[in-house]
């Protein structure tokens, strides 16, 4: 799956749910395209990824095919994909998946199954919140086999994220490391739908 490839499948989503062919809220992706390509090319057969509401592309990049991918959008369950063949879970609940993704690198870890990594996706005002900073501080405490992905569209739903915390800079914003890659996008999309109000 390429660059050109994410972009059509969510061009095509937004001109479904336009046309209210969609009964369901969805949360587009554009504009980061080439980072998480970057970062899916760390990411392995059998490592987990956990998500938010927004993992459509994280599902295409582990392999789930488009079809099928499309096929859970259109039967209204754009915000919790879950694709456990795959290894992939995403959750409609801010911070949701975050514990759950914790939980699975603890089990990783107890297990001694070394060559198997969890990746767990979130954005940059769900960075902000208590269970993300409580998850990732115990992840580092008892260095777990987990990477932390922080994406930051500077926005939670309409609002500006940095002015809501009155910061100009995010706890995770700068240098990454082991356990946090933290980059900024531009989103073609609002938060979510795709530009118009549909009536269901």
């Amino acid at each position: 799956m390429n660059k050109k490839d994410l972009i059509n499948f969510e061009e095509e989503i937004a001109s479904l749910f336009n046309k209210g062919k969609i009964r369901a809220p969805v949360h587009l992706y554009q504009g980061n395209e080439d980072k998480i390509i970057e970062i899916f090319k760390k990411i392995n057969k059998q490592d987990w990824v956990f998500c938010s509401w927004r993992s459509h592309y994280q599902c295409l990049l582990k392999g789930v095919p488009k079809e099928e991918v499309k096929d859970e959008i259109l039967s209204g369950r754009s915000i919790s994909l879950c694709f456990p063949e795959y290894k992939i879970y995403s959750s409609a609940l801010v911070g949701g998946s975050i514990p759950i993704a914790v939980g699975t690198a603890m089990s990783l870890k107890l297990r001694k199954e070394k060559s198997t990594m969890v990746y767990c996706f979130m954005g940059e005002m769900t960075s902000e919140t208590g269970i993300a900073h409580e998850c990732i501080k115990y992840s580092r405490n008892f260095d777990l086999p987990i990477h932390f992905v922080i994406e930051d569209n500077s926005l939670s739903v309409c609002t500006d994220t940095r002015k809501t915390w009155q910061q100009k800079k995010l706890s995770f914003e700068g240098p990454n490391d082991k356990f946090i890659t933290f980059y900024s996008y531009k989103s073609k999309w609002p938060h979510a739908g795709a530009g118009k109000r549909i009536e269901f």
